[in-house]
């Protein structure tokens, strides 16, 4: 079971940077048409090249249409593919200005306590999602410039999600299996104590 959550924290994670990169690549490819597009309009090179303003002019060069929907919709995938590794190997931000001072198995308790809450937060955050999406497609709305339906980035988001919940509740499980039975199951992470 443990080989199967850790392939697909990885596989998430693989696939929000994809998404993430394609992202960047996209927000590139926007930020340079804009510039071009506005140095087309620009008297400065209307006035020194007008053959090669009226080029960029002609061509259609300019901002990806849409953009910020995809970006919007793209982030919100990432962050959420991203979430399962995160749990996972214990990668969260933690302060321990407290608890350093504890024993290490007072230490392991903490942080299994807070894994079952991490994960109730995450299920609760996936079911409102749903309803989120539910909503979406029940009202038909749809993203402003490129006309999509807005429950898509929904679903994609929730898909991710629900994977994120299935990792934190076998991550929180494993932590209180682990102080039980003493023997590790998870990867240690920055805030575990073993």
């Amino acid at each position: 079971m443990q080989r199967l959550v850790e392939l697909l924290a990885r596989a998430m994670a693989i696939l929000g940077g994809l998404i993430l990169t394609a992202l960047v690549v996209l927000t590139c490819v926007s930020v340079l048409g804009r510039g071009l597009n506005t140095l087309g309009h620009s008297g400065f090179l209307e006035g020194l090249a007008p053959g090669l303003a009226a080029a960029l002019l002609g061509t259609g060069v300019g901002p990806v249409t849409g953009d910020f929907e995809l970006v919007e919709t793209g982030v919100a995938f990432a962050i959420f593919s991203f979430l399962p590794a995160c749990q996972y190997y214990g990668a969260h931000a933690t302060v321990d200005v407290f608890t350093s001072f504890l024993s290490p198995r007072a230490n392991r308790v903490i942080i299994a306590f807070w894994e079952v809450v991490l994960a109730a937060v995450i299920v609760l955050i996936t079911w409102r999602l749903f309803e989120g999406m539910q909503d979406k497609m029940r009202y038909g709305e749809t993203s402003f410039l490129l006309q999509y339906p807005v429950w898509w980035g929904y679903a994609a988001s929730l898909f991710a999600a629900v994977i994120a919940s299935l990792v934190a509740i076998y991550c929180a499980a494993a932590r209180w299996i682990e102080i039980v039975t003493g023997k590790r199951l998870m990867p240690a992470g920055e805030g575990a104590v073993h």
